[in-house]
């Protein structure tokens, strides 16, 4: 099998030496992402809540680029600035998972890109059910 990448312009460019997600087999691995808006590449205004919205219609966008979607998701990692935050960043997350329950890491750090307050990344699964 082939490693392949994925690059969509309806998320944020990569600010790094990296690929938005990497795909092999039918297994996608996304890049952590953070709240910039990829129309003029600025984190957007607001807290925790708007922070969460903008990192999941980036998410999003990847998945779609890649031929799949949140329904397929079967890892999370959330990188959270602050455990104060993490009950704000979950009704968000549930949002966009529905009754789709993936596995799930949540993690504090001690800072992140562009002082972001939350990044998340995630692995998916392409093809049929």
């Amino acid at each position: 099998m082939d490693i392949g990448f994925v690059a969509t312009a309806a998320a944020p460019q990569a600010i790094g030496p990296y690929s938005q997600a990497v795909t092999y087999g039918d297994l996608v691995f996304t890049a952590g992402q953070i709240a910039l808006d990829p129309a003029n590449m600025q984190i957007v205004n607001g807290g925790i809540a708007e922070q969460a919205e903008r990192v999941f219609d980036n998410l999003e966008a990847v998945l779609r680029a890649a031929g799949t979607d949140f329904s397929r998701v079967l890892k999370t990692t959330v990188f959270l600035q602050s455990m104060a935050d993490f009950a704000a960043m979950n009704e968000v997350y549930a949002k966009y998972f529905g009754t789709h329950r993936p596995a799930r890491s949540t993690v504090a750090v001690s800072g992140l890109p562009r002082g972001v307050r939350v990044e998340i990344d995630c692995v998916a699964v392409r093809g049929e059910s």
